[in-house]
């Protein structure tokens, strides 16, 4: 009769030999499906490089603020392009936040997030915007449909762009939600933060370029529409608000970014503001944003 310490062994070993042959299979499937959900991941990158590099002439719009209004006007006035790329900031301030998701979604736009798109998602506290913004805020939040809330919390708020040696984000490098590149000062701060060429950027809804020359120097270039700007390395660029210009001019700005000419153009373009605003007024958005929209501030 055998020994009951070697049977007991010899069962305890069957036992851990089938554990091992578990875990081993467990192992390779999790390795196949990573190696699987890598390689669709690869595929959809370079896809959007492809798509980035090929496109020579990138139509530049930011802070469009549910206005779709302005936001028709500009695709109307934009000189021939390649693909639209929107800085951020889709939603919030304006009364039309589901028209103008939906009309980036036609345009296969690359868009990135904002500070109030996110706040419109719930992702960030309402109490760090002021009263007007969080009362339009609040509406945009029961407003929006689920599936444009999907595809909005799916963007990010800054990419970098290899083939185009282009960093994009909504605000700035040192803080892609809520820092103003408002100043030269700013600027300078954040090139150091810059790691490609050319950076793009939003948020203050001011139209802004600035170039860090060779000498360490900041310059601060003027813009007037419809007069290119070559680009150099080390460039930050601002193509305004199309929903909310502040810089004195009501009128949509945006920007057509050349990448063979190696230029930026600013555009501007009159809208119906007065369209706009009966629309804001019907659904008894704060007063401020409304008259805001004609003074251009």
């Amino acid at each position: 009769m055998p020994n009951a310490r070697v049977m007991a062994t010899s069962v305890q070993r069957i036992s851990m030999d089938a554990w091992a042959v578990v875990a081993c299979v467990c192992a390779r499937i999790f390795l196949l499906y990573r190696i699987s959900a890598q390689s669709v991941e690869m595929n959809r990158c370079a896809q959007i490089s492809c798509a980035t590099m090929n496109a020579m002439r990138i139509l530049l719009l930011s802070d469009i603020h549910a206005n779709l209004g302005a936001l028709e006007a500009a695709l109307r006035a934009a000189p021939p392009h390649d693909s639209v790329w929107c800085l951020g900031d889709v939603v919030g301030y304006g009364p039309q936040p589901n028209e103008c998701v939906e009309r980036l979604r036609q345009l296969d736009a690359l868009t990135l997030t904002g500070n109030h798109d996110q706040g419109a998602l719930g992702n960030v506290t309402l109490e760090l915007f002021r009263d007007a913004a969080r009362r339009a805020l609040e509406w945009t939040r029961a407003a929006l449909t689920a599936d444009n809330a999907a595809w909005l919390a799916a963007r990010p708020s800054m990419q970098h762009l290899r083939a185009q040696d282009l960093t994009l984000v909504h605000a700035s490098l040192r803080d892609p939600l809520w820092e103003y590149i408002d100043k030269p000062r700013v600027a300078y701060e954040n090139m150091a933060l810059l790691k490609t060429a050319y950076g793009f950027f939003g948020h203050t809804h001011h139209p802004a370029a600035y170039h860090l020359q060779a000498d360490g120097m900041l310059l601060k270039l003027s813009l007037t529409p419809n007069e290119p700007v070559a680009v150099t390395s080390k460039f930050l660029f601002n193509p305004g608000s199309i929903g909310q210009p502040r810089d004195g001019d009501p009128r949509a700005a945006f920007a057509l970014y050349d990448n063979g000419a190696g230029t930026l153009t600013l555009h501007r373009v009159e809208y119906d503001i007065a369209v706009t605003q009966r629309v804001m007024r019907q659904l008894h958005l704060p007063v401020r944003l409304v008259e805001r929209l004609s003074q251009g501030a």
